[in-house]
């Protein structure tokens, strides 16, 4: 008599703790070295004898890599695995690290900071990784600390750019980075387990490369707006073939078998509503990274600033950091429990309340300290509710895409901000070769207009309770093996995340 088949024994997956541990590695690199080289771009000019409008590329060309290759290996982890891209992506931001730290030139670190740039896709892909780890329950606290982390990176790497510097040289500010991402590609290729989901089908390649094409065009625009003038004829040009390949990139999304991105998932109330606020934070979240140290370094010979060195101006932001991570933590959880919408709406509006402080009350370090905290509080706060806000509006398969495009969308809202605050704050130069407070104040106050927006555009978001989940009926395949559910999937948060950092020129 013959016996029966044993049943197949169930692949044993690592811990979920475990996998986020690995992940928030990997991301810590890579928020890490969005803002690390911010406060010394002027050393990297000496460095490399370049001028200041060259040095400029070693901030643009990472930011136009980040954003033309987040949305695509996005894609990509949904169809070959996120575990396996999120690997890869690892190691070209290693790669890109090391080739930065031993550049003799100008060209070699515009090459190395474009590899760097593929780093962007390891936002996306840890969402995604979570989404398919994690328990349903566990899944938005967690998406939220890890947004809430890869936040606090860019203001840490403010604070900690200048000790290293000071210790070591601005070559660690790569060196560090590509040791801790070699690591998290390692870790992740021994721990993160396959991916039990796949999207089917393939990358539509005219939609890539069309999203590819207007991003570079409004992003260089935007970049270089203040260097090239706003009414010059490349900007205006730049802006006109990015709507123009914008309209046509839409077109080509909607007739495509395989959309990159799902218009109609664009559509959604709560996909499009979170989109929103998350371009009007970025407005104002890289515009202060980029020129609130340089209030704080102005000398005060002229009538304002503190003459702070790159250390210290960079201590005088730590209280972001500190506060935004306990703070970033708690909002995720909370959000979880009763739903983000209105922790969104509170922390737009804190993050209002620092923006007025920077603008009006920035004579003191006191006040530059209570609106770093405000400031802090107000982003972790709302960083980590966002998470749970759109849980509802993205189906499981499009996980990776989707963050990925929203991450994008804040980049370019960082863009503009940056483009706009450097074109005030130039346009108010004084006697002393510095800007006047003028420049400084009224570009703040711009930003405290933005983020007045985002708390109304925050009030649009629709209040469903974590329990309320839209569904969506897929067909996924496990490793194991093909598995049609034919039961309703919950769909995964889009979390928001950094996608890169654009500040305006440098001054000597």
């Amino acid at each position: 008599m013959r016996s029966a088949a044993a049943p197949p024994s169930p692949v044993r997956r690592t811990s979920p703790s475990v996998t986020f541990a690995v992940l928030t590695l990997g991301v810590a690199a890579f928020t890490l070295l969005q803002s690390l080289v911010i406060p010394v771009m002027t050393t990297i000019q000496h460095d490399l004898g370049t001028s200041q409008s060259g040095v400029t590329w070693v901030l643009t060309a990472y930011l136009l890599s980040a954003s033309v290759a987040t949305p695509i290996l996005g894609r990509l982890g949904d169809l070959a695995g996120k575990e396996r891209v999120f690997v890869a992506t690892l190691i070209a931001l290693a790669v890109g690290s090391l080739l930065s730290a031993l550049a003799p030139n100008l060209a070699v670190m515009i090459v190395a900071r474009v590899i760097q740039g593929l780093g962007g896709g390891v936002l996306p892909l840890a969402f995604g990784i979570i989404r398919d780890e994690y328990p349903a329950h566990r899944v938005t606290g967690a998406v939220g600390s890890l947004a809430s982390l890869s936040a606090v990176g860019g203001g840490l790497g403010l604070v900690l750019a200048g000790p290293i510097v000071d210790v070591l040289s601005y070559r660690w500010l790569f060196w560090i980075p590509m040791v801790m991402t070699a690591g998290a590609a390692v870790a992740a290729h021994l721990l993160v387990p396959a991916s039990p989901v796949r999207s089917p089908g393939k990358i539509s390649w005219p939609p890539a490369l069309l999203l590819s094409a207007w991003l570079v065009c409004l992003l260089l625009a935007l970049s270089q707006a203040s260097s090239w003038g706003w009414g010059s004829v490349p900007v205006i040009g730049l802006i006109v073939a990015a709507l123009v390949l914008a309209g046509l990139w839409i077109l080509a999304e909607t007739r495509a078998a395989t959309p990159l991105i799902d218009m109609r998932m664009m559509r959604r109330r709560p996909v499009w509503t979170a989109n929103l606020v998350a371009l009007l934070l970025g407005v104002a979240m890289y515009a202060v990274f980029g020129f609130l140290p340089q209030l704080l370094q102005t000398p005060v010979e002229a009538g304002y600033g503190f003459g702070a060195g790159i250390t210290v101006s960079g201590l005088m932001m730590a209280p972001q950091c500190i506060v935004q991570l306990p703070t970033g933590i708690l909002s995720g959880n909370l959000s979880a429990r009763y739903g983000g919408k209105w922790f969104t709406v509170a922390g737009c509006a804190v993050t209002m309340l620092s923006m007025l402080m920077f603008a009006f009350a920035h004579d003191t370090t006191w006040q530059i300290l209570i609106g770093c905290a405000l400031f802090g509080f107000g982003m972790g706060w709302v960083f980590s509710a966002m998470s749970g806000l759109i849980v509802q509006g993205v189906p499981q398969e499009q996980t990776g895409v989707a963050s990925g495009m929203n991450a994008n969308i804040r980049t370019i809202g960082g863009a503009i901000g940056s483009a706009v605050m450097a074109s005030v704050v130039t346009a108010h130069a004084g006697p002393t070769g510095f800007p006047e407070e003028s420049g400084y104040t009224v570009g703040f106050a711009m930003l405290t207009g933005a983020l007045v927006l985002a708390t109304l555009a925050g009030l649009l978001i629709p209040d469903l309770k974590p329990g309320v989940r839209s569904v969506t009926t897929v067909r996924t395949t496990s490793t194991i093996g093909p598995v049609d559910t034919g039961k309703p999937v919950a769909t995964p948060e889009l979390a928001l995340v950094p996608g890169g950092t654009l500040v305006g020129d440098e001054r000597d």
